[in-house]
């Protein structure tokens, strides 16, 4: 797959087939809607194209919107790059862009810049400055400048049923196996690992402190939850407390884990940590006596857990 950093930088050889859309979570609706353009594009001779927008429209049309993504760009990449795609173009969302009438985005980037001979679209999907052009408009535009428009059905949409707003809801609430059902994959945090305050070694389960760049990534609900990692070429299980640790007088959002028979330094170096199931909500204990306890409650869960998964 070719990465382009904008549409004026694509420079495919052949005619395309192009979607459009802003692809948060790659989830299963996305899939089915990559599925199509890759079948189009092999039916048809064609080169597959995904167009996509960073930041979101939402962040610069609505500077204060407090929107929280379920992928990093860095993560939306990667998903896109699983695919079998032979273009991902990551075009930059700006005022100016968002003034492009609809007749002007059509002309310009779909038809000049990327030779697209078939658009595949969702049936609600609107575009052009305001948003005011629509499917029907779209398709009008297909008859001026010589493209087939495939519509997404209402039924084929509905027949999914998963939305990136769906995703959010599920992982704002801690429901981490809903949302892992409407991704089709686990749901991940990436980061550096920092230094913290070094209390979870004290109480003899040392953490790793995710420091995660991106203001804007979505973190899942206060609590404890069973997580996945890859260290070292090797899969490695633990449990995750993502909180303030009310019980020793904490305030600020932490992302800790805890990694099952492991014990490497980790200081500096990136993970992703994927999030399986979620424990309990975060409480504030009585004493760190209890929380310790709770600690070890949440250990014994945890690799039960892992077990089912490995049976």
């Amino acid at each position: 797959m070719e990465q382009h950093t904008s549409a004026e930088s694509f420079n495919g050889s052949k005619h395309t087939v192009v979607t459009i859309g802003t692809f948060d979570g790659v989830h299963l609706g996305h899939k089915k809607i990559i599925d199509r353009l890759l079948a189009s594009a092999y039916n048809n001779d064609l080169e597959s194209v995904v167009l996509t927008f960073f930041p979101h429209p939402r962040m610069v049309l609505q500077k204060d919107t407090q929107i929280k993504l379920i992928n990093s760009i860095a993560e939306r990449k990667a998903l896109l790059e699983a695919t079998t795609l032979d273009h991902l173009i990551i075009h930059p969302f700006t005022q100016d862009f968002s003034r492009l009438t609809a007749e002007e985005f059509v002309k310009t980037i779909l038809v000049d810049q990327l030779k697209a001979h078939k658009v595949i679209i969702g049936y609600d999907h609107h575009f052009g400055r305001n948003r005011n052009a629509n499917i029907d408009d779209l398709k009008e535009y297909g008859k001026q400048y010589n493209f087939e428009v495939e519509e997404i059905s209402k039924q084929d949409v509905d027949d999914v049923a998963v939305s990136s707003t769906k995703i959010r809801k599920a992982l704002l609430e801690g429901d981490i196996g809903r949302a892992n059902e409407y991704l089709g994959y686990a749901f991940m945090l990436n980061g550096i690992v920092t230094r913290g305050k070094g209390l979870g070694r004290k109480f003899n389960y040392p953490t790793a402190n995710l420091k995660i760049e991106e203001n804007y990534k979505l973190i899942p609900a206060k609590g404890v939850y069973v997580v996945r990692s890859i260290i070292g070429n090797k899969k490695v299980y633990g449990m995750m407390n993502i909180g303030t640790n009310p019980t020793v007088g904490g305030s600020d959002l932490t992302v800790e884990t805890y990694f099952f028979d492991f014990d490497e330094d980790l200081y500096d170096k990136h993970l992703q940590i994927e999030l399986l199931t979620r424990v309990r909500d975060e409480k504030k204990f009585e004493s760190v006596d209890e929380l310790i306890t709770a600690m070890q409650e949440d250990e014994y869960y945890s690799k039960n857990f892992i077990k089912t998964l490995n049976a």
